[in-house]
C-alpha cells in the first residue's frame, strides 16, 4: 500500500525553504478580503518571486484599507455595475489570482477567472458540488491554464512526513484512522460559516482537513456512511463520516462548528500507530509509537502561518508551465465534491447552487 497523495517538489530539493524563488515573479490577484484572505496574503508575502499586485473587494473602501494593509498597488471595488473581481481580472497585469470568497461564489468567480486567461488557486471547498467542479476543470484543461484547489495542508512538512512514516511500513498495514477537527463558531445566520446560500456548515468548510488524514494514508474509500446535526437552516452543524475500504481498513472523522475537539489524528497499524499534536490541518509534533510503549516524537517549524508551501508550489508549477499540481491534483478535488455531494445526500443538506 502506498501513500495516495505525492510528494511536494520542495521536499526533493537541497534548498526546501518555500520563501526562495523558482523563476521570475508572478503578479497575484486577491479576490475577496476576509480572513483566510488576510492570512494568505501575509505568507505570499514572504515568496521572493511574488509581487502582491491587486486586491478586489465589493466596496472600494474595504479593497483600499486591505491594499494599504498588505501592499497591494492596485485595489477594486464594485464600480457602475461592475463587480470588484471582474475589474480585477480585466487588469491584464495579474498572473494569477487567489480566490478567497465564500464556497458559493467559487464556480462563478474561478470561472470568470479562466475566461479571463488567468491561473487560478481557489480556497477550499473547491466548489458547492461536483457538477461546479467537473466544469471549472474542464475550462481549465481545455484554456491550459493552472487551476488548484488551495488544501495547503498537504504541501505541509508535517503532514507529509506523517504520510510518508503510514507508507513506509514502520505502523505496519494501516487498519483504521480517526481524525476531528472542530471549534464553537458563534450563530448568525448571516455568516459565512452558517449561511446556506454560501454553503455553509461543517461539511465544506472543515471536513477536507479530518478527510485528508484518510486520503494521505489509504487513498479514497469505497463506501461512506454519514450522520450529523442538521440546523433549522438546514446546514450540518456538525458532522460524522465512516469511511470503508475494501481491505477492510476504516475511518471515522468528526467535524463540528459546536465544540472544542482535542484536533488529534490517528493512524493505527498493527505495528504502531502515529498521532498528531497540535491541529491537524498543520501538525508541528507526531508521535510514533512501535507496538504500545516504544515512542519518539517528531517536531516540525513550518514558515510563517503555513501556507507558503502550497503558494510555492503554484508559482513553481506557473513558471513551469504545468497546469496542476501533482500534490493537489484536480481529479482529488472532483473525487472529494463526489464524496461530499453523497455526504449531503445522506444527510439531506441542499444549497441554492445545486439548483442551478
Amino acid at each position: 500500500m502506498s501513500a495516495p497523495i505525492a510528494k511536494p517538489w520542495l521536499s526533493s530539493q537541497s534548498d526546501q525553504d518555500p520563501r526562495s524563488a523558482t523563476g521570475s515573479p508572478l503578479r497575484w490577484g486577491v479576490i475577496a478580503t476576509g480572513g483566510i484572505a488576510r492570512s494568505v496574503s501575509q505568507d505570499l508575502a514572504l515568496l521572493a518571486d511574488a509581487e502582491l499586485y491587486a486586491v478586489s473587494s465589493r466596496a472600494q473602501d474595504t479593497a483600499d484599507a486591505f491594499a494599504a494593509a498588505y501592499d497591494f498597488a492596485q485595489a477594486y471595488g464594485d464600480d457602475g455595475g461592475v463587480p470588484g473581481y471582474q475589474r480585477l481580472l480585466a487588469d491584464e497585469q495579474v498572473d494569477v489570482v487567489y480566490v478567497a470568497t465564500p464556497h458559493a461564489q467559487h464556480h462563478e468567480i474561478v470561472l470568470a477567472a479562466l475566461n479571463a486567461g488567468k491561473h487560478v488557486l481557489c480556497e477550499k471547498a473547491f466548489t458547492i458540488n461536483a457538477r461546479e467542479a467537473a466544469e471549472l476543470i474542464e475550462v481549465a484543461r481545455s484554456r491550459n491554464l493552472f487551476l488548484m484547489e488551495a488544501v495547503w495542508s498537504r504541501f505541509l512538512p508535517g503532514m507529509q512526513r506523517a504520510f510518508e512514516i503510514a507508507a513506509s511500513g514502520e505502523l505496519g498495514n494501516v487498519h483504521w484512522v480517526t481524525a476531528d477537527l472542530g471549534f464553537p463558531a458563534p450563530y448568525s445566520p448571516t455568516a459565512r460559516l452558517w449561511a446556506r446560500q454560501d454553503g455553509g456548515g461543517a461539511l465544506l468548510d472543515i471536513s477536507v482537513y479530518p478527510l485528508l488524514w484518510a486520503l494521505g494514508t489509504l487513498g479514497f474509500p469505497q463506501t461512506v456512511s454519514a450522520t450529523g446535526f442538521i440546523n433549522d437552516d438546514g446546514v450540518d452543524a456538525q458532522n460524522a463520516l465512516t469511511l470503508g475500504y475494501n481491505h477492510g481498513a476504516q475511518v471515522q472523522l468528526t467535524s463540528s462548528l459546536l465544540a472544542h475537539g482535542p484536533r488529534v489524528a490517528t493512524v493505527a497499524g498493527d505495528l504502531g500507530f502515529l498521532q498528531s499534536v497540535g491541529s491537524i490541518n498543520n501538525p508541528r509534533e507526531l508521535v510514533v509509537a512501535s507496538g504500545l510503549n516504544d515512542r519518539r516524537t517528531e517536531t516540525f517549524e513550518p514558515v510563517g502561518r503555513g501556507y507558503a508551501y502550497e503558494l510555492r508550489e503554484v508559482t513553481r508549477c506557473i513558471q513551469q508551465g504545468l497546469t496542476e499540481s501533482p500534490v493537489m491534483p484536480l481529479e482529488d478535488s472532483l473525487s472529494t465534491m463526489r464524496l461530499f455531494d453523497g455526504v449531503r445526500a445522506q444527510l439531506g443538506v441542499t444549497y441554492p447552487n445545486d439548483h442551478h
